[in-house]
């Protein structure tokens, strides 16, 4: 059977991959999209939806180490590490540890700083220019804290955040509670950070995929990629539908990216962390902008909709589990702080994978050793928030343009 031929193939339906696809195809590329399942099934469909400059500063932070060890006998906490033998968890661990200081710290805050910053910018451009209807509003993003210690701590390092262009306003409990009539008695301050923005991420990757369509790029849902060539004329997939063939390929697999990157001996430094959301019908009364509640790390994510909780953060491997206990630990932080913190109904108990990469980058550009393959991965909790400039980047590397910012800090060459 002869292969189908195109420009691009992109691996993986997900919001990088259609975000790709898109960018690629405005700049006069033919692209063809294979997933293995539904177009935006993978992890950005439970996603809070928060668009987050603010969410610059990595997780490998100065005092993570101490704060994990404290977390791990605790099933329940913010960040889990389910005890297993598993030597390349062990080996991501270790190199994760090793950057909770403050000069790598300062580092991928400003690199996932520049990427943010470009996508959230481009994001409202994209939303108007293509008409994505995805619930997208520009109405900032709020901080909670019930622990006046906590608050007093972050109040202030919001100083050192403005050198990374992340603007801040601060507000004492007693004021915050005047306008925010959802929230219970308790509060003691907020952080305001009127830049993030918010979308339903399941409606923002259909809409993705609608506009890529709608400009002649093609989508090839159930199709699961068995093998991958590159060789001088371009590269080869087998897939269960058959072959394919294209001139360039970009692996945007998420999660799932580091086992058929190792087929061809490229070794990516992704760990999957399991994030968890609960989708309800809208509360009578609900928070006027999208929220976490920093003392529980929760997500409050309102659209008209829907109701979404989410957050925490699981090293367990590629379990398949829906864990009663972290979905009951996002309601219980709820109900700390929130009159209504469930809806009526449960619309939706989710899991998903993160693909986390130890300095908390993505991974971005030509695969080394190889002519047609490109890598578009590791984009941690932030694959929404970053997912136009990442596109944009990948297209413009590909179509050899200039790139709006500098693709350096995101190669796997930094890995090697």
């Amino acid at each position: 059977m002869t292969a189908q031929r195109d420009e691009v193939l992109i691996i993986g339906g997900g919001v990088i991959g259609l975000a790709t696809a898109l960018a690629l195809i405005e700049a006069g590329r033919s692209v063809r999209v294979l997933e293995a399942a539904a177009a935006g099934s993978g992890a950005s469909h439970g996603n809070c939806g928060t668009i987050t400059p603010s969410h610059a500063p990595p997780l490998a932070a100065p005092g993570m180490v101490a704060q994990g060890l404290r977390w791990m006998s605790t099933p329940d906490a913010p960040l889990y590490l389910k005890p297993r033998l598993d030597p390349a968890l062990w080996r991501w661990l270790a190199h994760f540890a090793a950057r909770c200081n403050p000069r790598d710290w300062r580092q991928s805050t400003k690199s996932r700083s520049a990427i943010l910053n470009d996508s959230r910018t481009r994001l409202s451009d994209w939303v108007a220019r293509y008409g994505l209807q995805c619930e997208f509003a520009e109405e900032g993003l709020d901080y909670v804290f019930r622990e006046r210690a906590r608050f007093d701590h972050y109040a202030e390092e919001c100083e050192a955040l403005r050198e990374f262009g992340i603007v801040s306003e601060i507000f004492d409990g007693a004021d915050y509670l005047r306008q925010e009539p959802a929230l219970k008695p308790g509060v003691a301050g907020a952080v305001r950070f009127p830049d993030d923005a918010r979308l339903r991420p399941d409606r923002y990757v259909a809409e993705l995929a609608r506009a890529m369509r709608e400009r002649g790029g093609v989508i090839e849902e159930n199709c699961r990629v068995q093998s991958l060539q590159d060789s001088a004329n371009g590269v080869s997939v087998g897939t269960n539908l058959g072959p394919r063939s294209g001139s360039e390929a970009v692996i945007a697999l998420g999660a799932w990216s580091p086992a058929l990157a190792r087929t061809l001996g490229i070794k990516l430094p992704i760990q999957p962390g399991k994030g968890y959301s609960i989708t309800y019908s809208r509360p009578s009364l609900v928070p006027r902008r999208a929220m976490v509640l920093k003392d529980r790390q929760v997500c409050v994510t309102v659209w008209d909709s829907g109701f979404r909780l989410g957050s925490t953060m699981e090293f367990s491997g590629y379990d398949e589990s829906l864990n009663a206990t972290r979905l009951n630990a996002l309601e219980r932080g709820a109900a700390e702080y929130l009159h209504e913190p469930v809806g009526a109904t449960v619309q939706e108990r989710w899991y998903g994978w993160r693909p986390m990469t130890w300095d908390d980058l993505p991974i971005l550009g030509r695969a080394p050793r190889h002519r047609h393959l490109w890598l578009a991965a590791g984009h941690g909790m932030l694959g929404v928030s970053m997912s136009a400039a990442s596109g944009q980047l990948m297209a413009d590397l590909i179509a050899g343009r200039a790139t709006a910012i500098d693709p350096a800090p995101y190669r796997l060459e930094r890995f090697l």
